[in-house]
This record gives C-alpha cells, structure tokens and sequence, in this order.
C-alpha cells in the first residue's frame, strides 16, 4: 500500500504547483473519486474550487465539461438534445450529447440553477446513464459529477433536494487561505509568470484500478460497528437531529475510509479514517430539528456529539 501513498503524494505535489494551500480539499476529492463517488464542494466564490477540479482531471487525462447552472439552464442544456440534420435531402433526428458526456464534469453553483435542472443529474449521478425520450444512453467511466455550490445564505440559491444532495458521497467544505498561503497565490498571479502547465500522471486504467484497490483494504469488526452505530445515532438521537442518514451514508463512510486508508499509505481502515470522514459523510444527509436550530448549531456540531458519544 505504501507503493500507492507515492502515487497520491506525487498527485499532491504536482497539484500545488497551481492550487495553493487547499490539500485537505483536494485529498478529501481524491477520495470521492477513488471510492467512485461524487463530491460537493460548498464555499464562497474565488476560493479555487472550480480550479481544482479542472487540475486534476488535467493530470488523470479525463475528458472535463464545465456546466455553468443558472435559474434558465433547461434540463436538455445537460443532457443534450434531438436535432434535425438534413442529408441528401432527407430529415432525421440526430443525438447531440449534452455537456454531462465527460468523465468528469464540474457543474459549477449547482444550486443557482432550479429543482428541475438539478433533476436532470439525478439519474446520471446513480445509474450513470441518461435516458432522453426513448432512449437510454450510456455514460463513459469513470463518471464523476463534482459540483459546486454557494453557501445556502447567498441571494438566488435553491437548497439542493435531500435526495440529489444524498446522491453525493462526500460534502467538502472549502475555506479561506492562510495569510501565508494568499501571499504565495497572490506572488504566482500577478507576477507575469505563466502558470505551470500540468504532467498527465494518471490515467483512466489507472484509477480504475485504484478503484479496485480501495475496495479491498481490510476492515476490521469493531471500527465497521463503530461506523454503523453512528450512522444509527443519527436516527435515533431525536434530541439534536429530526432526520438521520440513509444505508447509502454507511456504504459511503467505510467505501470513503478505505479509500483515504490507501492514500495514507495503510493497508487497513483506523478509526481515525471514520472520524475524519464522518463530518463530510454526514454534513448533507442529516437534518437538525428546531431546538438544535436554535442553539445555532451546524450539522458539523451534531456530528461532533455523535462522535463523542461513539468513543
């Protein structure tokens, strides 16, 4: 395993050469995707989200597609549209794939755009597919939706439905730069210095069998029950959480874990690995009830307690 910590520390570093100060982000998107998930990253505009996705899709070779979401983005502006196409004289309808044929696509302040749109991703986030009329077709793996959002306060938002954001496995809370950090940012962009252009280090084979790998990073008994009983905590402690998390948040905690075990170089899941995770696991899966509210809690304080109460 320790082999394959190389590999992601070579990631990281190659990453850094662009997106300043953002590790736990980028690993946190590693992980979503070395368990074959989707993430959601939540930050303020111009905080390198947008470009962090785009550098590592650069560096795995993965086809990329931006979609922008605004309150007028239709469903068929994702998934594509039938267009009529005249050859030798005659009429048919012709497929045009959709900004959502990509390996990777970033779909950009995912909650500027309405519940309907926001639909439109559902199916291809779960079954990796996309039916259009008639006719269902096959997205190309790997297949990941990372997307962005504005946090939920910002003018012109919709919350995003509880089953699209639970289609997500990790939810990635993105934060300011350090003081030291901006400076480097701010010495790289206004410099005249070109940016680096990156070294495709990874490619689709690749990450497929990481994937593969990930998978098969032993658990031991007591920390799965230890991931399964605070998922159930969330069920059953009504003092602080009206709505828990759903088997999926289980599949993606230990999938998560383990796959943050690989990058770390471990041939195991720690306790630390469920710890760690829980937070961006569970985030966006569980609702507060209205005293917890109006203590001013986040969903991150509930996950706190839980924690606690776990150890």
């Amino acid at each position: 395993m320790k082999n394959y910590k190389h590999v992601f520390d070579t990631l990281q570093k190659e990453i850094g050469r662009v997106v300043i100060g953002q590790e736990a982000i980028v690993e946190q998107i590693l992980i979503a995707m070395i368990a074959d998930g989707n993430a959601l990253l939540e930050g303020y505009p111009g905080l390198a989200k947008t470009l962090s996705i785009r550098t590592l899709a650069d560096l795995m070779d993965l086809k990329f597609s931006r979609i922008q979401n605004t309150p007028d983005l239709m469903p068929s502006d994702i998934t594509g549209t039938y267009i009529i196409e005249e050859v030798s004289g005659k009429r048919n309808f012709k497929f045009q794939k959709g900004p959502v044929f990509a390996n990777i696509v970033l779909a950009d302040e995912i909650n500027r755009a309405t519940p309907k749109t926001q639909s439109a991703l559902l199916e291809a986030m779960q079954e990796r597919q996309v039916t259009v009329g008639n006719t269902t077709y096959k997205l190309d793996m790997p297949f990941f939706v990372l997307a962005t959002q504005n946090p939920i306060e910002q003018e012109g938002t919709y919350p995003l439905p509880e089953a699209q954001a639970d289609r997500f496995l990790l939810k990635i809370k993105v934060t300011y730069p350090s003081f030291e950090e901006e400076q480097k940012i701010v010495d790289i962009y206004t410099s005249g210095v070109q940016v680096p252009k990156m070294k495709v280090l990874l490619n689709k084979q690749h990450l497929d069998h990481l994937q593969s790998v990930a998978r098969q990073v032993p658990i031991a008994k007591d920390i799965k029950i230890k991931a399964l009983k605070l998922i159930e905590a969330t069920r059953t402690k009504k003092d602080l959480i009206q709505y828990g998390a759903s088997p999926r948040a289980s599949i993606g905690l230990i999938l998560a874990s383990k796959a943050r075990a690989l990058i770390k170089g471990r041939n195991y899941v720690s306790s630390e690995d469920i710890e760690t995770l829980a937070y961006p696991v569970l985030r966006h899966r569980i609702v507060l009830n209205f005293e917890a509210e109006r203590k001013g809690m986040t969903t991150d304080d509930a996950v706190k307690e839980l924690l606690k109460k776990a150890k």
